[in-house]
């Protein structure tokens, strides 16, 4: 248990001294995130925040890691650095949605065929049980890319991207920890580290941005994170301690903040003939915002609503009321934000 806090205090500690020094340079070489009309911040934010929290978190997952495991996590590595090095070229270039979604394919590829970390089954959610191969490989692909992309896409004030990372993992890690998977636990927890170092300096007003190398790469370990969960409780005794019985459900509390905000504003776009990757200022934290809300506020509140929903989600798994309330109650963000949209009007 000791080497999990000594995995957690390392992406710490580096992702803490080192965002200093990329705040430094970034300011010499002028790279910023400029402000314009859709952004929500109104002067020039350096915004290489992500190689901190990937470098961070490299180092530390590779010295705590346990080798035994390496197979899953050398391919994990590998995912990552094609990330890296696509995020980092988009924060100082920009490059076409359409390049960074098959970089993004091909990264969850890796993953699901050489890692085996896939969905293989639905638990009986919408009436689905186990998933032939076809199907489990394009469902865990669309899951580890669309998660990858909520994360980018939340990433739109300062703050909320990493808290909403920090609480996934969090939650993650506990679990993982408590049912002896320390591989994945260690992996949590060099995430949270990391980002913990990262919001410091990210917390309103901001003094960098994560960029999409750091929004890309959380998304995508808490992508696994998730998946991991998931399968895991496939494999336990109905009976085993911290089973989770409706892991389905309870999987998009954990994530319900980036899953339900990218599924409605998607919807949003392309009813109204746009294209889905079309960057707007309508989602769920901007409707906030215009409410009156500051950033630190807008970061609280959708926190507190993912904290809510994981409680309930947990405590109602089993009852019953069964899934369909479950899945009501994960849906309330978009009430909420259609609430919001009809305030504001």
């Amino acid at each position: 248990m000791h080497t999990l806090f000594l995995a957690f205090l390392t992406a710490l500690i580096l992702s803490f001294l080192s965002i200093p020094s990329i705040v430094r340079i970034s300011k010499v070489k002028h790279l910023f995130d400029e402000p314009d009309s859709r952004k929500c911040h109104k002067s020039r934010v350096p915004t290489l925040g992500g190689v901190a929290i990937f470098g961070a978190m490299i180092f530390s997952l590779t010295f705590w890691s346990d080798q035994e495991l390496i197979r899953e996590l050398q391919y994990i590595l590998a995912s990552l650095m094609i990330l890296f090095y696509v995020g980092v070229k988009d924060d100082l270039l920009n490059i076409r949605a359409y390049k960074k979604l098959i970089v993004q394919i091909v990264a969850s590829f890796i993953i699901v065929h050489y890692a085996g970390i896939r969905l293989y089954s639905f638990f009986g959610l919408f009436g689905i049980h186990d998933l032939d191969v076809f199907s489990s490989y394009a469902i865990s692909i669309f899951t580890i890319t669309s998660l990858t992309n909520a994360f980018n896409l939340i990433d739109g004030i300062d703050g909320l991207a990493g808290s909403i990372g920090i609480l996934v993992s969090l939650i993650f890690g506990v679990w993982f920890s408590c049912v002896h998977s320390y591989q994945y636990a260690i992996l949590s927890f060099t995430m949270m580290g990391a980002l913990i170092g990262f919001i410091y300096y990210n917390w309103s007003p901001a003094k960098i941005f994560m960029g999409d190398t750091g929004s890309l790469i959380v998304g995508f370990v808490s992508a696994i994170l998730a998946i991991k969960f998931i399968e895991i409780n496939r494999h336990m005794d109905r009976e085993a301690d911290f089973k989770v019985i409706s892991v389905p459900v309870v999987t998009i509390s954990i994530l319900v903040i980036p899953i339900f905000d990218t599924i409605r504003i998607f919807s949003v776009r392309i009813l109204k003939g746009r294209s889905p990757f079309a960057p707007d200022r309508n989602h769920i934290h901007h409707l906030l915002l215009d409410r009156g809300m500051t950033h630190s506020q807008t970061v609280l509140t959708l926190l507190g609503v993912n904290i809510g929903l994981i409680v309930l989600s947990y405590f109602l798994q089993g009852r019953i009321v069964g899934e369909i309330l479950l899945l009501v109650v994960a849906a309330i963000p978009c009430l909420l934000t259609l609430l919001l949209v009809k305030l504001k009007h």
